[in-house]
């Protein structure tokens, strides 16, 4: 069994445990070696009982848990727990933001068992006269709810991806000349989907069904199928498949309309002519319509029915960033703070991937919830970064943190700290519970500190687990203009935050975007690629990339910053 799936075990186990009222050492043990195994990058499927012990938090009891799952695949514990619980109280343990004995009294005051009586309740007004809740906890509990019923039926981007990635492998090796193609916002590389869409051209429907039909990974919904599409779901149930067949011969045609959006598709000519007026015809090939419009292709990430046609008229598509052009990343984590791999690790790694340079912002001092790093450990760590960019060089580590925006906006650490640091990625990890007002005011006071470099995920939403708070875009954008702050893009795939959506306001306002991975691991140092999904939707120019610099070029950048610090402090 993977990793995350054992973490996973033992974090429900801990919130059933805490919902049951197990004695808080018991729960606290397992939290803790929740918390102590998602930093760890040992396979714990390939250890003993004793081995698994020897970790740090784990024990003999959850050693002993872990080595049942990876023999049986179960946990007896969390079997017995799941059989008196109610599957809509299990899907609220999932919930982020709803404290398990919160859950509990919902459910012994009220007989609440589902997230959809649980919204009732809140809006009803009743929850607030439960032991322990009150009316700010009730609307706390109603938008959290609101959120994750939104949300339920979608899934992440990188999901999909991955999950289409295997699909597509497998019916190649069936139909060596397959024409297949994702369309809807999962060829847009929207940042969630509600499916995994598809249009399979082939003149022998039935053969391609019928392979669909036999694989054990599908589940096909009858109900929803017909003689030119195939639906239903992969694995677990958790991603659903939407395949629509067509002719060879309108390949093109199909592919465009599926596509979309609407509003890409209403766009209109010189002539006054619709996008949509030319698949009546059918067409072989995308770029045989775009070219009969008089339009050169536009990539699907722009089709959004936004930009596109300002993009055309003057020429920029093809000055959008592209996964070559990204030089180095910043942003990034290792075992100094929070991190599965050691500094080393990442910037072997980094390189390995063909990159110039690797930007290391560990957690400052505050985060002790990520292990932050008080200064003689920070400064134990520039010394690592010396030694090993003799060791590497030319490739470089910059030297960098991601200091917590502090409640009134002060980052982190002293200016002494900050100055001898290559750049400083400004963040809010903290109090997220912010009216715009305050969220707005926090961040500007961040931005206007001289020793921020980049300005961290903005928002702090993490994609369908939570809403970020509130900011005023424009005051913000703004802010980084007037300081140099370039913005950042994080590359995770819970975030992409700046949203796409606000990339061209800062590129407007001459603010840079930095595609940021926020890895924490060797293997998050991929992730950077949803970032450049996100930037390119954004139609976001390579020369507007802070991390399409060569490493001289962002060097000299930081040096020269450097010193107009100083100078700003002396005076």
């Amino acid at each position: 069994m993977k990793n995350k799936e054992i973490i996973k075990i033992l974090r429900l186990t801990a919130s059933l445990l805490e919902l049951y009222g197990e004695n808080q050492f018991k729960v606290r043990s397992y939290q803790t070696a929740v918390y102590n195994l998602e930093r760890t990058s040992v396979e714990l499927s390939g250890l003993d009982s004793s081995d698994l012990a020897k970790l740090p938090g784990v024990g003999k009891s959850i050693a002993a848990t872990i080595q049942e799952l990876n023999q049986s695949g179960s946990s007896s514990t969390l079997d017995n727990l799941l059989k008196q619980t109610p599957i809509g109280i299990q899907e609220l343990l999932k919930i982020k933001g709803l404290a398990a004995r919160k859950i509990k009294t919902a459910w012994d005051e009220l007989g609440i068992e589902s997230a959809e009586e649980l919204l009732r309740a809140a809006q009803r007004g009743i929850l607030a006269d439960l032991p322990g809740f009150g009316a700010k906890t009730q609307e706390n509990i109603l938008q959290v709810i609101t959120f994750h019923l939104s949300s339920r039926d979608l899934f992440h981007y990188k999901d999909g991806h991955l999950t289409g990635i295997w699909l597509e492998e497998k019916l190649a090796e069936k139909f060596p000349e397959i024409r297949l193609n994702r369309t809807g916002s999962f060829r847009r590389k929207a940042e969630v989907l509600r499916r995994m869409e598809y249009l399979w051209a082939t003149e022998n429907i039935r053969k391609a069904t019928e392979y669909l039909d036999g694989m054990e990974e599908l589940s096909k919904n009858i109900a929803l199928s017909g003689p030119l599409r195939w639906r239903g779901e992969i694995a677990n149930g958790s991603l659903n498949l939407d395949i629509r067949f067509c002719k060879p011969t309108e390949f093109g045609s199909k592919l465009l309309y599926y596509t979309g959006n609407i509003a890409h598709l209403h766009q209109s000519n010189n002539s006054g002519k619709q996008l949509s007026e030319l698949l009546n015809q059918p067409y072989k090939l995308e770029d045989e319509i775009y070219k009969d419009f008089g339009w050169p292709a536009i990539i699907p990430e722009l089709r959004e029915g936004l930009f596109e046609k300002e993009f055309l008229l003057d020429g920029k598509q093809d000055e959008i960033i592209t996964p070559d052009q990204i030089r180095g990343i910043l942003h990034n984590h290792s075992t100094y703070s929070d991190g599965k791999n050691s500094l080393l690790e990442m910037a072997e790694s980094c390189k390995e991937l063909g990159y110039e340079y690797f930007g290391i912002s560990d957690h400052s001092q505050t985060a002790v919830y990520a292990n932050g790093l008080d200064q003689d450990r920070l400064n134990q760590q520039l010394q690592e970064i010396d030694q090993l960019n003799k060791k590497l060089a030319p490739f470089k580590i910059f030297k960098g943190i991601e200091s917590d925006i502090l409640n009134d906006g002060s980052l982190d650490y002293p200016a002494s700290v900050l100055q001898a640091l290559d750049f400083v990625v400004a963040s809010i990890h903290s109090n997220l519970n912010m009216d715009i007002e305050q969220a707005t005011k926090r961040l500007i006071r961040a931005i206007e500190n001289p020793y921020t470099t980049i300005l961290g995920h903005p928002t702090g939403r993490q994609l369908l687990k939570r809403e970020g708070y509130p900011i005023d875009y424009e005051k913000v954008i703004e802010a980084c203009a007037e300081n140099a702050v370039v913005i950042e893009i994080n590359a995770h795939p819970w975030r992409l935050d700046l949203d796409w959506r606000w990339v061209s306001k800062a590129v407007e306002k001459g603010i840079m975007i930095s595609i940021n991975p926020d890895a924490h691991e060797v293997a998050g140092l991929q992730d950077v690629q949803y970032g450049i999904n996100v930037a390119r939707k954004a139609g976001l120019p390579t020369k507007m990339t802070f991390n399409a610099m060569s490493v001289n070029e962002l060097e000299q950048y930081l040096i020269k910053r450097s010193k107009q610090q100083l100078a700003n402090n002396s005076n």
